[in-house]
């Protein structure tokens, strides 16, 4: 998300290596040329949504940040999970009580700036001048509405298939996951394991609506030649290919092969690194985390395919709120511009597992050198130029995410026929999305 990963433990081990990682590389990072004199300290407050070890490596960019110059200081406060951020927020307009800056992420952007509550920030990078050239194009072009950006990439991501080497080479898969969804359902039984009668190893373990499951499927359903919706909100999840991809999900389960995380907090991330599944979609934001804590070798490969590839971006940005006063909307975006530079966003990516957002970062020596050493941190960025753009059906409808969750928590739990739950899911989908068509046609597109 996407998919943003909120740990409630800080895991030693991931963090011990963070420590490190901060302490040999903090050498390189110079205050970027965007921190530039203001004749006065200005204080701005930003909301973000990381906690665990990707809390511990965003307070060190922001600690950077504020030694880096005497110009702006910045007020870093976590809020809570992206939803949890999106709902303090939307209570902070409300009370007319902002930060100045927050993280928001894919899916809650776009509802923000329907309001029309995020600050233009184009005077502002041409007065920066930020080369937003350098940006990778596709994640550069999500926060743009109307030739105007609104939302800067920072944490971004795509999913991964994650899986278990050791556990695969077991099952005579010394090549890894085969290349698609179907050739692994043939071979994903031989990647359980049991004691009994009781199943100790799953091959697969899906995630929850509150773990982003319509963030994940979306691949699937792409994969399968469905889709959620079109780019104007025709909703198209009950139609055949994505119902077959429904049922895929359903059989998956009934066929014993795979099951739903137990641990909706920490979703299938957990199950995977604690070997209770064999493979499974995560965040590569999810990187550093599972690398820490897996007690077995880690690989991670593209998304499976089906009729074709599918995969979506997913993550957050960073935005500027409109009731900023205008010098802190410019301290505001002073931070944006020093945590999304080059330096930066390299130093985020080796600390987290998410994608560096800028094409000099990732064809630096430095990250290249990395990505030698390290090549589960390169998968993501192999993988993004084959991603597409999400289904408005998720990102733009208010809650979408969660109302197709919920239809495939019924397939997944409840044993639901995929098209009576997407028959549902399309009704509230298309009703759902008729205030967003109205408001769009409001603010012109």
């Amino acid at each position: 998300m996407g998919m943003q990963t909120n740990r409630r433990t800080l895991l030693k081990g991931a963090a011990a290596a963070a420590t490190v990682a901060l302490t040999k590389r903090s050498p390189v990072f110079a205050a970027p040329a965007v921190v530039q004199s203001t004749g006065s300290t200005v204080e701005i407050t930003y909301w973000g949504s990381w906690a665990g070890d990707l809390g511990k490596a965003e307070q060190e960019v922001v600690k950077r940040f504020n030694e880096s110059q005497q110009d702006v200081k910045v007020d870093y406060q976590y809020q809570g999970s992206y939803e949890e951020t999106a709902q303090k927020l939307t209570a902070a307009l409300a009370a007319r009580q902002t930060p100045d800056v927050s993280a928001l992420s894919d899916v809650w952007w776009f509802k923000f700036y329907l309001n029309q509550v995020l600050a233009p920030l184009n005077d502002f990078i041409a007065a920066d001048k930020l080369d937003t050239s350098d940006y990778v194009d596709s994640l550069w072009n999500e926060g743009v509405r109307k030739d105007v950006q609104y939302w800067i990439p920072f944490a971004r991501s795509t999913p991964l298939f994650y899986y278990n080497k050791d556990a695969f080479r077991e099952a005579g898969l010394e090549e890894g996951p085969p290349k698609t969804w179907s050739e692994f359902a043939k071979v994903a039984p031989e990647l359980v394991k049991k004691e009994g009668d009781k199943v100790t190893r799953t091959a697969f373990t899906h995630a929850t609506g509150a773990g982003y499951v319509a963030w994940l499927f979306q691949g699937v359903d792409w994969a399968f030649g469905g889709a959620y919706s079109d780019p104007d909100f025709k909703i198209l999840i009950n139609e055949p290919k994505s119902v077959a991809a429904g049922e895929f999900y359903r059989k998956s389960v009934q066929d014993g092969w795979a099951n739903i995380t137990q641990d909706p907090d920490n979703g299938p991330d957990s199950d995977f690194f604690n070997g209770l599944t064999a493979s499974t979609m995560a965040s590569t934001g999810g990187l550093v985390t599972i690398l820490a804590n897996a007690k077995f070798d880690v690989g991670t490969h593209f998304l499976l395919e089906e009729e074709t590839f599918g995969c979506c971006t997913g993550g957050a940005g960073l935005s500027v709120l409109a009731t900023s006063p205008k010098e802190k909307q410019e301290a505001a975006f002073k931070y944006i511009a020093f945590a999304t530079s080059p330096e930066i966003t390299t130093f985020w990516s080796q600390n987290t597992g998410y994608m560096p957002v800028r094409k000099s970062a990732i064809d630096s020596k430095e990250m290249q050198d990395f990505f030698a050493k390290n090549p589960n941190y390169k998968t993501a960025v192999d993988q993004l130029p084959k991603t597409r753009q999400q289904d408005s059906a998720r990102v733009w409808i208010p809650n979408g995410d969660q109302i197709i969750g919920k239809g495939l928590e019924q397939i997944l739990v409840n044993n639901q026929d995929p098209q009576t739950a997407f028959d549902n899911v399309a009704r509230t989908l298309t009703e759902e999305a008729q205030p967003v068509i109205e408001a769009l046609k409001a603010i012109g597109g």
